[in-house]
């Protein structure tokens, strides 16, 4: 009994440690021009099932005709992610103008 209970533990600390980071990079006009960045959190709960506060990438970029947006899930959101046990999984969105 002792012996599966460490085994499941070990498999689960292993598959927790094994989940990444990712980012998605997408390009608006020409790309950034200028190198201003806007950064703003995204807020999900229950491994991402239920949508919090999101921001909007138009809004962010502003007037900006050329700009690049980067959504990703950092080292510290899948921390914060992870001692929350999963209720809440912030991401990190930043818009270079």
């Amino acid at each position: 009994m002792k012996k599966t209970v460490l085994y499941l533990g070990l498999w689960l600390s292993l598959a927790s440690g094994m989940s990444s980071c990712y980012s998605l990079t997408y390009a608006v006009g020409e790309g950034p021009q200028r190198g201003i960045e806007v950064k703003e959190k995204n807020h999900f709960f229950v491994y991402g099932l239920a949508k919090g506060k999101t921001s909007d990438p138009v809004k962010m970029a502003g007037d900006a005709v050329d700009y690049e947006v980067n959504i990703s899930h950092s080292f510290v959101d899948g921390l914060v992610s992870m001692l929350t046990l999963g209720i809440y999984n912030p991401t990190t969105t930043k818009v270079t103008k």
